[in-house]
């Protein structure tokens, strides 16, 4: 399974508690905090909830 390496660019202040939840479900305590997870199709639905907070990037290896 693939991985992507999630970091987390803008701030959850002032956002809709669904979002809050979902950036603390993928593991993002803080600004500029970064996860590497498994790229599966929940957490594929996770990131494009709160794409607009997070960049994105695919590990190679």
């Amino acid at each position: 399974m693939a991985k992507i390496k999630i970091t987390q660019v803008k701030s959850g202040i002032d956002r809709p508690e669904r979002q809050k939840l979902t950036l603390k479900a993928l593991g993002l305590k803080k600004m500029h905090a970064t996860v590497e997870v498994e790229a599966t199709p929940q957490i594929n639905g996770m990131v494009r909830k709160v794409h607009h907070l997070v960049t994105v990037e695919e590990v190679k290896g």
